[in-house]
């Protein structure tokens, strides 16, 4: 599989602290899995991350206030992403953005738990 699309990751910035959202575009919806480091943390670490609601593809641009109103999101980082394999438990796929550069994994840690995992790149 070899699919090109786009990524982005959205930071956001509450009362109750800061966390990230990953945003894979498969197809005609954005899968999302919420990050508690920001981007340029990952580098050739383990991350636990937690898989969320998909979200529209228009969260690929979007800035501004969070839709309940306590809080802001902006884009820390954006850019393409190539699907290189996928399978109900693992995804691998190279990223070409600001900060996320290079091939990453995604494996299936428990429900809704996932570990994103950076790779040598390509």
């Amino acid at each position: 599989m070899n699919q090109d699309s786009a990524f982005v990751v959205l930071q956001h910035t509450t009362p109750q602290g800061v966390h990230w959202d990953l945003m894979l575009q498969m197809i005609e919806v954005l899968w999302t899995w919420r990050m508690g480091c920001p981007p340029a943390d990952i580098g050739g670490n383990s991350v636990e991350v937690e898989r969320i609601a998909d979200h529209p593809l228009r969260f690929l641009t979007y800035e501004g206030p969070v839709q309940n109103g306590t809080g802001q999101v902006n884009i820390a980082d954006k850019g393409q992403l190539s699907v290189l394999t996928q399978s109900s438990s693992e995804i691998a796929f190279q990223l070409n953005g600001t900060s996320l550069r290079g091939c990453f994994v995604l494996r299936l840690h428990g429900q809704n738990r996932w570990i994103l995992t950076a790779q040598q790149p390509l």
